[in-house]
């Protein structure tokens, strides 16, 4: 609700599909505007039904295209609100446990919602960023922090080589904040985004690492 529309998650779902890439869905605040990046305060219920309104329409535009939802990942400030607030993280695990049980939660590492999605007995994928900076207990540093983004490919792949290598996220403070790292993050609107990828994916492969999709992780 942040980005598309039927047309947009069609042609997504039929590119995944195409290339082998497993579908998930990134529900987020409907905030087109601001691209789901502006805080909407929301009651819990309210938020567990407009999850699983966007769950549930990409759902069958995969299941239409030959294609199958494995994963859910909050966008935006959806996925910053949810890091520190029980009530929002259970009403998003409750909407995707609703959906399919069997879907895999991709959390932030350290946030409350690991802890709601593990609390019904949903998997959950420990998420790390490659393009962004850590402030203290794994939040991201907020986008007006001029630490918050990282641009430059090299510094990205060191960056997630270290979390990788290390199993743990560090943020600026030096604080160290052990944890399974699952999956990582390359966020698409960045003006760096491909560049960021290849440099990653290729620095991962080359200490190596191998990359499957994220069901095969979570297997």
């Amino acid at each position: 609700m942040h980005a598309g529309d039927p047309l947009v998650m069609a042609a997504a779902v039929q590119c995944a599909a195409k290339h082998g890439m497993s579908v998930g869905a990134h529900p987020g605040f409907n905030d087109l505007w601001g691209f789901g990046r502006r805080a909407i305060r929301m009651a819990p219920q309210e938020l567990e039904q407009l999850v699983l309104y966007q769950l549930g329409a990409l759902q069958l535009i995969a299941r239409a295209h030959g294609a199958a939802l494995t994963h859910v990942k909050p966008h935006g400030a959806l996925n910053n609100m949810a890091h520190d607030d029980l009530a929002l993280a259970q009403a998003l695990a409750q909407a995707v446990y609703l959906a399919d049980p069997t879907l895999i939660f991709v959390a932030n590492v350290g946030s409350q919602m690991a802890v709601a999605a593990h609390q019904l007995g949903l998997r959950v994928a420990n998420e790390v960023f490659a393009d962004r900076r850590y402030g203290p207990g794994a939040r991201l540093l907020p986008r007006d922090d001029p630490d918050a983004l990282i641009s430059d490919p090299t510094e990205a792949t060191e960056h997630v080589l270290r979390m990788v290598r290390e199993q743990a996220v560090f943020a600026m403070n030096g604080q160290r904040i052990d944890t399974a790292v699952h999956t990582v993050c390359v966020h698409g609107d960045g003006a760096h985004a491909l560049a960021i990828a290849a440099a990653v994916r290729s620095g991962l492969l080359q200490d190596g690492r191998k990359l499957v999709s994220l069901c095969q992780v979570m297997a």
